[in-house]
């Protein structure tokens, strides 16, 4: 199928590209890797009617620290992610997530900033957004704002975005002591999307007490799915065997009651309920066994 007509911008920096973007209305869309919009305006399940390219710019293409935190610009590509060698200890489950996108070229063109602003329940990266407490940067012609990860992801497909708005960066905080975190998924086949994610990050003390702990789900609900008894019931003690086992018990339990689950409903292609709390308790136990080895 081909999409229906449409005009076309390719910006040269951020201040044009939000220029032509408050011209153009709220029917307009920014085009940056286009792994995810143009196939669905190639089904017409995305009408725009203008697109502002903003793929041949620079500016925000950057992976940096920032005071211990890490900032990454709106148009790293999910390959240069992936391949970022100083994405380790509390970043490493960021590099994970990017390594698992689509297939190659997918990694190749798509970027950092698409995948969050197109909130697929199923991605990956939104996962991971959530479990580090990363904000992101919205900017207009009018003004920047930060919104917290946990409020930019409403329901499938829609976040805090404005239709004059154009993600710009996403901001990690510094990250406690001793944070190290990973991601893990499970997918029918290489490239396709997971039927169930997990981003799991644990700080240990000197005593290998755990004195911060994330664990957020993908593709259990309409967004990122935080499971905080899980996170609760590992807080404050030691990672064993015994510990992990729980806490990926309260995780499964979390992606059963998440509100639009697949897992609540029991309508999961490939399999029923119970199969996609399996999942999450399998993903979540894998992921803490690896960040007990470690410690």
């Amino acid at each position: 199928m081909k999409p229906p007509p449409f005009a076309y911008a390719r910006a040269a920096g951020v201040p044009e590209a939000l220029a032509l973007l408050r011209d153009a209305g709220e029917d307009a869309k920014i085009l940056a890797g286009g792994q995810s919009l143009v196939p669905l305006m190639a089904y017409r399940l995305a009408r725009p009617s203008h697109l502002v390219d903003i793929g041949r710019i620079t500016t925000h293409r950057y992976v940096r620290g920032d005071g211990g935190g890490l900032r990454v610009g709106a148009l790293v590509r999910h390959l240069e992610l992936e391949r970022a060698t100083g994405l380790t200890g509390p970043w490493q489950a960021l590099r994970e997530a990017a390594g698992r996108i689509g297939h190659h070229p997918v990694r190749v063109r798509g970027t950092c900033g698409g995948s969050l602003a197109h909130a697929d329940p199923s991605a990956e990266l939104p996962v991971v957004a959530a479990a580090l407490d990363a904000s992101v940067t919205l900017q207009s012609a009018d003004g920047t704002r930060t919104v917290p990860a946990a409020d930019f992801f409403l329901a499938p497909f829609i976040t805090a975005l404005e239709p004059d708005e154009m993600l710009v960066e996403v901001a990690f905080p510094a990250p406690p002591p001793g944070l190290r975190s990973v991601f893990e998924e499970f997918q029918v086949h290489s490239g396709d999307f997971a039927l169930a994610s997990a981003a799991v990050a644990v700080a240990l003390d000197g005593d290998g007490v755990a004195t911060h702990v994330r664990v957020a789900l993908g593709s259990v609900g309409p967004v990122p799915v935080r499971a905080r008894e899980a996170e609760e019931a590992l807080t404050g003690g030691r990672l064993t065997d015994r510990a992990a086992a729980e806490a990926a018990r309260l995780a499964a339990s979390a992606a059963g009651a998440a509100a639009g689950s697949p897992a609540a409903s029991g309508e999961v292609p490939g399999g029923g309920a119970d199969f996609r709390r399996e999942l999450v308790r399998t993903l979540v136990t894998r992921a803490l066994d690896r960040l007990k080895e470690k410690s």
